[in-house]
């Protein structure tokens, strides 16, 4: 009895099936419909109220299909829908059209008579019935169980009916989820029967499939005091991950540690492995086990990797041993590093099964960058079916409290009900709780990673999709700018659905919503550039001289050898992320990158940008071509290639952003700023000299092997410019490096500063005192070297009565290395270079070069370096050093003592 697989858009197909010739459902009588949960990637809605509660439902499992009706007299009150039902639960192809009945539902017997279905009426279900579907009620099929699941699993249909709102109230200290008759059965296929009802009314039948499913939350109360009884706190002596919580049966205990129900089956989950064996947790993993066993008293197989838990976890009351995973087993305890089973723990859970799971994602995260933690890793992949996810973010060594089951439902953050709150608030105007606007930032977290699922087979995940896809189109997203800063916790909220929806959605629908603002732009068609690169260590933009404007989609053609090789496509240079800073004015992400797979790639960003080819290091290619299909010029000008008759026509050129490239490194602005530069050559001089001066004092090739990048932006992670590649600066300091008078009366040195940053090597770097230090002495040699302006007159810091202060001060505080930095340290490093010139720096600079085995320590790293510096100098420097506190040893004095001490330097005076 094979039945074909229903999943993603077939979902559609199969709920098209089941509603055929129907325009409503009248539920209208003395029939009080119970209300439905679904879960996993497989059950979706037939009936929704507008309250958005589910009535009906539809699911798979193993190779069969089951339906489930909320309330039984529907069986015989909704004649064409239950035909419906039996045609599609009989599957495509079977000509099985023998219908098993259950006696409690023999008026559907009689129903039958005009129809192609001939019906058994039987005291209970027998695997030797030779049925195709059996239809049952939710109270009568205790006894028959397993077979039910067999024949489930096998390719059988099943329609079951009943509610469970009256045996909720009959059974008030029962376990709705596990204990009713129905679920025992249903919630193998991911649908399940609950306490509440609604009221009964006539539902019109739409023809895509019901969204919007807003399930009352579960009240896991007495789950989270049977696995907290005798635990008061959590002490944790590893850093673990956060966990995220998005299923609808699923709970939180603490940050890092979460429990869910799954089909008949439970599943824990802890964010480090290590917890399982710290003796204080033992408490708690006896209560998880007896929890996930179910009362079943069976096998806890242990995963052989840990081989000392079986002894620790004996006192629990169950049999502990070490095995690899079977399904003859109760409960299995594994790591979340291995997914080659992940089908096989979801269908043990799914059965009743449970599983106890744990492990980190913040060190993948850091071993792959560049892959997805939703989907690629291993333990999410077993996890997020579940409705839980292990994230990267972490969670701090410490003692943390244990929640109280009698106040957790109250105080209880659900991100499906959040989802569903803040939609209402958006699109009908309700106005949330105080306590539901301050889980507005955390849902605005969950919502940015938990569209990094990209699950879109599952019906609970497209029902988030859904709801905050309704939300964009409502309300929109901030337009933050400059002149539109956001701060607020629902802006910010806004921003992040919005930008995280269009990355996976169908980017041309959500764009109207999103950008209001989008002025068209001339493009040029089909151009041509010629690529070349020679990296080493380090990875390297390509400008394209192109530019993307928001949302604009354009395919570009690649060479093969680039195919697969490590490189990127990058729109956006402005690539400092926002997310940590209280007002923004622009989005916290504005750049995007694709892996480049094949030699046809259709590429876009919700917010634009110049476009770049990413070469990764160790790489050499000469020649290629590639062909971006349409874009938008940009103000490029390249010294040694652009002519300035050239530049006259493309400094024009519509792009916002424009881009100099000069020999050594290249400037990203605002168009705006140099559409009435006439003569770049100028500016290339300048900065040719000044890049020139930087390699000559780091006796590096005066030719770098990567061009250094200035990017300006309108706001940045910190600062208003900071180092790295590229070096970002804020917008409104851009015309400085271009007005050549003020450089060279003013000079430039936090653009200095920051070159100087990227010339900072930890061998002679002795973080954190010298951090915000040495970078200065490129600032000064390039102010008096190139930009002829004397030290003093660089930077206030450094004018004569400010320096004089900072020795005496220093050592009359007692010369604590703690103290010594910036300009205190500067002043170091100053005094060995009125005394011995900018050719003892170099030669220190180039002896490095040179160096293995170098110290990780402060203090060793001074010490090479007062011995590194004396050998340039041939002087002994060891009693100017000491004078200034550094941590000379014994062993390094003797090392010098042969060299000339060097008695007379200027902290002499401050003995």
């Amino acid at each position: 009895m094979s039945r074909p697989q229903v999943i993603g858009s077939d979902n559609q197909r199969a709920y098209s099936s089941l509603m055929q010739g129907l325009q409503e459902l009248d539920l209208r009588g003395n029939a009080t419909p119970g209300t439905l949960y679904l879960m996993g990637d497989h059950a979706f809605p037939l009936a929704m109220n507008m309250q958005g509660q589910v009535l009906m439902a539809a699911s798979l499992f193993g190779r069969g299909r089951m339906v489930v009706l909320g309330h039984e007299r529907y069986l015989t009150t909704l004649p064409a829908l239950v035909e419906n039902t039996l045609t599609w639960l009989r599957g495509d192809g079977s000509e099985n059209l023998l219908v098993g009945i259950h006696q409690s539902c023999k008026p559907v017997a009689d129903n039958l008579d005009e129809t192609i279905f001939h019906g058994q009426v039987v005291e209970g279900f027998r695997q030797d019935l030779g049925v195709g579907v059996y239809v049952v009620d939710a109270w009568s099929m205790a006894p028959d169980v397993k077979s039910l699941v067999e024949f489930l699993k096998a390719g059988g249909g099943l329609l079951i009916a009943g509610q469970a709102w009256s045996w909720a109230g009959q059974h008030p200290k029962e376990n709705v989820l596990l204990a009713f008759p129905g679920n025992k059965v249903s919630s193998v296929a991911g649908i399940y029967f609950t306490e509440h009802f609604s009221e009964a009314k006539c539902l019109s039948v739409f023809p895509p499939i019901p969204c919007h499913w807003n399930p009352d939350p579960v009240n896991f109360k007495d789950d989270l005091a049977f696995l907290l009884e005798g635990v008061s706190e959590f002490e944790l002596k590893n850093e673990c991950s956060e966990i995220q919580v998005h299923g609808h049966l699923a709970f939180p205990i603490s940050t890092f540690l979460a429990g869910a129900y799954y089909g008949r089956g439970r599943v824990i989950c802890v964010t480090h492995e290590a917890l399982f064996g710290q003796q204080d947790f033992v408490p708690l993993w006896h209560n998880a086990l007896r929890w996930l066993d179910q009362g079943r008293k069976g096998v806890v197989g242990v995963h052989p990797s840990l081989t000392d838990l079986p002894s620790m976890y004996g006192p629990s009351g169950l049999s502990c041993l070490n095995t690899d995973f079977t399904n003859e087993l109760s409960v299995f305890v594994c790591t979340a590093y291995c997914d080659k089973m992940a089908q096989e723990m979801q269908d043990f859970v799914m059965e009743g099964g449970g599983l106890l799971i744990g492990g980190h994602a913040w060190y993948w995260c850091y071993c792959y960058p560049a892959l997805n933690l939703l989907t690629d890793f291993a333990g999410n992949r077993i996890l997020s079916k579940m409705g839980l996810n292990v994230l990267g973010a972490t969670v701090q060594q410490g003692v943390y409290e244990a929640p109280d089951p009698d106040k957790a439902f109250v105080d209880h953050y659900h991100f499906h009900h959040m989802v569903s709150r803040f939609a209402k608030h958006v699109i009908n105007g309700e106005t949330l709780t105080a306590k539901e606007e301050g889980f507005l930032t955390q849902l605005r977290r969950d919502c940015a990673t938990y569209l990094l699922m990209e699950a879109n087979e599952s019906v609970s995940y497209r029902q988030v999709v859904s709801h905050l896809t309704d939300i964009v189109k409502k309300a929109g997203i901030p337009q933050v700018s400059v002149n539109c800063p956001v701060s607020s916790v629902k802006d910010r909220l806004l921003l992040t659905i919005g930008a995280e929806l269009y990355k996976c959605l169908d980017p041309d629908t959500l764009l109207p919503y999103l950008i209001r603002d989008n002025p068209s732009m001339p493009v040029v068609q089909h151009h041509q550039l010629e690529i070349n690169a020679n990296t080493a260590g380090q990875k390297e933009w390509i400008s394209t001289g192109l530019y993307l404007s928001p949302g604009m989609k354009t395919y570009i053609s690649l060479p093969a050898q680039i195919v697969n090789n490590g490189w990127k496509v990058q729109i956006g240079c402005q690539v400092d992320g926002l997310d940590h800073l209280k007002e923004l004015r622009r989005a916290p992400c504005v750049h995007k990158t694709f892996n480049i797979t094949t030699p046809m790639m259709q590429v876009w960003n919700l917010w634009g940008g110049l476009l770049y080819l990413v070469a990764p290091s160790n790489t050499q290619a000469e020649g290629l071509i590639v062909t971006v299909e349409r874009a938008v010029l940009v103000p490029y000008y390249k010294s040694g290639v652009t002519t300035l008759a050239e530049w006259a026509e493309l400094r024009t050129s519509p792009a916002p952003w424009a881009e100099l490239e000069f020999d050594n490194i290249i400037l990203t602005i605002p168009s705006s700023i140099i559409r009435d530069m006439e003569r770049p050559d100028e500016v290339a001089a300048l900065w040719d000299d000044i890049m020139k001066a930087i390699a000559d004092l780091a006796v590096v090739s005066p030719k770098f092997p990567r061009k250094e990048r200035f990017v300006a932006d309108v706001q940045i992670s910190h600062g208003f410019m900071h180092a790295g590649y590229p070096i970002m600066m804020l917008s409104s300091v851009v015309h400085e490096v271009f007005d050549l008078e003020r450089a060279r009366t003013h000079g430039l040195w936090g653009y200095i500063h920051e070159l100087g940053h990227n010339q900072q090597r930890g061998c002679w770097e002795f973080a954190p005192h010298t951090t915000e230090c040495t970078c200065n002495l490129w600032s000064v040699y390039v102010h008096e070297e190139v930009l002829g302006i004397n030290r003093a007159e660089a930077h206030p810091a450094l004018q004569p009565k400010s320096r004089a202060s900072r020795p005496g001060d220093y050592v009359k505080q007692g010369k604590d290395l703690k103290t010594w930095n910036t300009w205190v340290a500067l002043e170091t490093y100053l005094q060995l270079q009125e005394a011995f010139g900018w050719g003892a720096f170099k030669n220190v600079f180039a002896a490095y070069q040179d160096m293995a085995d170098v110290p990780k320590d402060n203090n060793g790293k001074m010490n090479l370096y007062t011995k590194t510096f004396s050998m340039a100098v041939e002087k002994n420097l060891c009693a100017f050093f000491k004078a200034w506190g550094w941590p000379i040893e014994a062993a390094t004095e003797k090392e010098l003592s042969g060299l000339p001490l060097w008695s007379d330097h200027p902290m002499v005076l401050y003995k």
